[in-house]
């Protein structure tokens, strides 16, 4: 299979034909060992950008969580991406790189500007966004409070603290626990393990989602989900709440990614929008300049932070119920089917007046 990027990229070929199907695995493939050996190692090179290894989750044991309590880092501050691998080597893949080879081809254009909103792509994060895990958060933090015999502050500043902080944080510098670092990994392991337990309690959407995820499914824009849980569990939680069927892409703990634009780079490329046709959905300031950051617009869902720290957002609503497809349009209409990319100043040259003199008369 050939991996260089075409006019809508090649990885989202790759996706077409086996990312994205259940129904497609290697035990239904007839294939001679020498074609096997080299799906399996296509399978092996494109892990990081497409998310799907080998031990999938779906089908098998979920991988251990390792950024479930951390704050990851912004990224993207210089444009700069992710490194994947191919066949001939090691690629990097930046917000340029995506810009550039994502371009819609001849049909796509025809199609997009008969249907513009299909050019639009979504993505969303899962913490407070898609779904309410403030609550499981700061349980599970009680939760193991008690099993340790310890106390969690009844402040609610520093309970807010224990929600976007990374457990490192939280456990030297709010709760202040005196442990050795031995002991941290297991009191790390121990709080993811509580927060996935809980995981099944949590049944519902944010307020006014589905309605709005139905709206856009309706004008055929592609959505993607961002998280740090594992593929099998977000899956699960996805149907749990009955909105799997609305996300065409899942960024999971399996795709790799070491920070927030990462994320969003990763899900652009499994839409096959460029990154400056994404829309991301967020509620934290660092979600919000990451997107920025990856020539993305944002929307920032008020409550989990106040108004006045999200006014770097594109658009900040208090619920999706104040949402409509129109807002979307509404964020690209001043700079049209080329928003942020280079431009160049045309000045159209005017020939100079011809003087009149006596000898013209």
């Amino acid at each position: 299979m050939d991996t260089n990027f075409r006019t809508s990229s090649s990885l989202l070929q790759l996706r077409s034909s086996f990312c994205f199907s259940h129904s497609l695995s290697p035990s239904k493939l007839i294939l001679s060992k020498s074609k096997r050996l080299n799906f399996v190692q296509h399978r092996l090179v494109i892990k990081n950008s497409t998310g799907f290894g080998e031990n999938d989750s779906c089908n098998g044991s979920p991988v251990k969580p390792s950024k479930l309590f951390m704050q990851e880092a912004i990224g993207a501050e210089y444009g700069e991406g992710f490194e994947t691998f191919r066949l001939d080597g090691p690629l990097k893949v930046d917000v340029d790189y995506l810009n550039d080879r994502l371009q819609e081809g001849f049909l796509k254009r025809i199609r997009y500007a008969m249907k513009p909103d299909e050019a639009y792509g979504l993505i969303f994060s899962w913490d407070n966004v898609v779904a309410n895990t403030r609550a499981l958060k700061l349980n599970a933090w009680k939760q193991l409070a008690s099993e340790e015999g310890k106390e969690i502050p009844p402040e609610a500043n520093a309970q807010k603290l224990m929600l976007y902080a990374s457990a490192d944080h939280v456990l030297h510098k709010i709760l202040r626990w005196e442990t050795v670092e031995s002991e941290v990994d297991r009191l790390k392991s121990r709080l993811s393990q509580i927060y996935y337990d809980n995981l099944p309690k949590l049944r519902k959407p944010m307020e006014g989602l589905e309605e709005w995820l139905d709206a856009v499914s309706t004008a055929n824009i592609p959505c993607a989900v961002v998280s740090s849980l594992d593929r099998r569990n977000m899956v699960d939680a996805l149907e749990r709440i009955g909105l799997k069927k609305y996300f065409q892409a899942i960024i999971s703990e399996e795709d790799g990614m070491e920070s927030i634009s990462h994320r969003f780079l990763s899900a652009a490329m499994k839409l096959d929008r460029k990154p400056s046709k994404c829309v991301v959905f967020e509620d934290d300031p660092r979600g919000i300049t990451a997107a920025h950051n990856c020539t993305m617009m944002a929307v920032a869902l008020i409550g989990s932070h106040p108004a006045y720290d999200l006014v770097q957002a594109d658009l900040a609503v208090g619920s999706f119920n104040e949402l409509s497809v129109i807002n979307l349009r509404r964020l690209f209409a001043n700079k049209g089917s080329t928003f942020m990319d280079q431009q160049k100043q045309i000045i159209e040259k005017t020939p100079p007046r011809r003087k009149l003199t006596v000898d013209t008369i």
